[in-house]
Formats: C-alpha cells, sequence, structure tokens
C-alpha cells in the first residue's frame, strides 16, 4: 500500500500479515528494489527500516537529495522518511545484491524503550537527516550472505518454525550492522526524541495531537511539520503505530477481550478500536487472534 508525503513523494506502507513475520527479503536484480504498488517506479520514501547491501554493483543514486555511489560491499541502512530516488534502473547499478526490509518493532524493546534506544536498530536512528553508509569487510561477506541466503529461504520455505529462525537470521544481521557502525553516540534529535517518549509514555491513554504537542509547549502544526519532515510520518501515525504494536502483542500473547485490549491502548471504545485495528491491517482484532501464531514475532 502507497500513501504520500505533504510534498507529494509515494510512501511504501510495510502490511503486516498475521501469522507471518513482519521481515521481507528481495534479492536483486531479479526481484524489483521498488515496491510495484508505488505510483513511479524511480522515486519513493518508506515507513519502514531497510539494509541495501550491494554484492556486486557499479553505478549512483540519490538518496534524500544526495548522490552516492554504489560499489561491491556497501551496505546502506536506511531509516523511515527518506527519500530515494534512482536515476537509472536499479538493475543497472546492482549486478547481484540484497534488500531486507522489516518494520522497527521487529526487534522487541520492552514495555518501556523506544526503538531508536534499542543497541541493535541503533544505526537507523537518526531519522531523515541521517544515513549510514557501511563496508561489509571482505572477509566477512561470505558469511554475511549466507546469512542474508539463510533468511531468505526462510521466508520462502516456511518450515516448522520459521518465524523464530527468521527472526534469529535477521538478529544475527543486525549485530553484524551495529559492529560495523562503531558504538553508539547521542542522536542530535532531541525533538524526536522527546516526541517519542510522550508517546511510548502515553499511548494508553486517549491522547491526540494537541495533548502531546501541549506536553512539548509547541503548537499542533510546528510539531507535525517538523516530526512528518524527518520522519516522512505524522505523530498521529506514529501514536497510532505504537498503539497497534501493542496492540498486536496483546491479542497474540494473552486472553484479554478485544475491549479490554482497546482499552488498553489508548480506545475505550470498542467500536473505534476495531474500526482503527481493520483499518490498519485489514482483519478485525478477532480475525487477528485466530490466524496469529503466539510464537510470531510483532
Amino acid at each position: 500500500m502507497a500513501g504520500r508525503t505533504s510534498g507529494g513523494v509515494p510512501v511504501a506502507v510495510y502490511r503486516r500479515a498475521p501469522g507471518t513475520p513482519p521481515v521481507s527479503v528481495v534479492r536483486l536484480p531479479e526481484q524489483p528494489l521498488v515496491p510495484s504498488s508505488l505510483p513511479g517506479p524511480h522515486t519513493h520514501t518508506h515507513d519502514f527500516l531497510v539494509l541495501f547491501y550491494a554484492e556486486r554493483a557499479g553505478g549512483t543514486f540519490v538518496l534524500d537529495d544526495r548522490d552516492w555511489s554504489v560499489t561491491d560491499g556497501d551496505l546502506f541502512v536506511i531509516a523511515p522518511g527518506q527519500v530515494l530516488s534512482f536515476p537509472a534502473p536499479a538493475a543497472e547499478i546492482v549486478d547481484s545484491g540484497w534488500a531486507i526490509f522489516f518494520p522497527a518493532d521487529v526487534i522487541r524493546t520492552g514495555v518501556s524503550a523506544s526503538w531508536r534506544a534499542h543497541p541493535l536498530l541503533f544505526p537507523f536512528a537518526g531519522g531523515a537527516d541521517r544515513v549510514q553508509r557501511l563496508r561489509i569487510p571482505a572477509t566477512e561477506r561470505p558469511a554475511w550472505l549466507a546469512t542474508v541466503a539463510a533468511l531468505d529461504a526462510e521466508l520462502r520455505e516456511r518450515r516448522t518454525g520459521y518465524p523464530e529462525a527468521a527472526l534469529a537470521h535477521l538478529t544475527l544481521l543486525l549485530v553484524t550492522v551495529a559492529r560495523q557502525a562503531g558504538a553508539p553516540s547521542p542522536v542530535d534529535e532531541p525533538l524526536l526524541a522527546a516526541v517519542f517518549d510522550v508517546i511510548e509514555r502515553r499511548y494508553a491513554e486517549p491522547i491526540s495531537l494537541a495533548d502531546v504537542a501541549a506536553e512539548l509547549a509547541l503548537t499542533p502544526g510546528h510539531l507535525t511539520t517538523v516530526v512528518r519532515r524527518k520522519t516522512g510520518r505524522t505523530v498521529q501515525q506514529w501514536l497510532t503505530e505504537r498503539r497497534m504494536q501493542q496492540a498486536r502483542r496483546l491479542l497474540t500473547d494473552t486472553d484479554l477481550t478485544v475491549a479490554a485490549i482497546g482499552h488498553r491502548v489508548g480506545h475505550p471504545d470498542a467500536g473505534y478500536f476495531i474500526k482503527r485495528f481493520r483499518a490498519e491491517h485489514e482483519v478485525t482484532p478477532a480475525q487477528w487472534r485466530q490466524n496469529a501464531s503466539p510464537a510470531t514475532p510483532l
């Protein structure tokens, strides 16, 4: 599914399916890098995390209005909201490579922690103002590629225990990325950090954009503009995502009623909660619970 930013850039949205681990792998150039659901083939952004690895490559693409060369062994760590543009088809830039897509909450961060504080997701935490181009050392590339291929095989073959196996392979890849990126340093995004802190503390309350803005002593309009510019999403979208993340976990891991879960994620009106959940997932909460595997990472 696709939407558009305030600047008219198409947005690729990660659509989840109950019982399926929220991780996708694309083998280049055999599979298209740009989602087919987008109206244009060259420029887009996304609401999920991306690892873009070039096994054999030569060319350039544009990320947030900056040209980046791509050579053998390059690994790009791309955050939600960053705008990608390809002056030439991706198949002409990458002779062989991989792209891995996944939402941030595929890695569990605990009850109170924002994903941006997770050590394995730190390389993504700079938002739309920061990108990392890393290089996988030549001696480590065979092991890296073997792990990527194993992740891809688990998702394609769907053998017993594949959700757990897929998450394990993804975790190994993120460990490698975190080590290549070096020790964490403070991220110069105090406003975004404050927004995510408010959402984390208060998503279980029936709060609105105005409530978040008031706590930060900002106008709703200014807050919306800044957050959308830096992340490609609005405060309300981030609040909804956090609520739906918790709702999915409660549906999978507990026997709470749908109404009780709605109340726990800031939607005391059960009917409205069901409506919002269906809008995000295209199934009702009850259908999600029926189809989801308790062991699936959400």
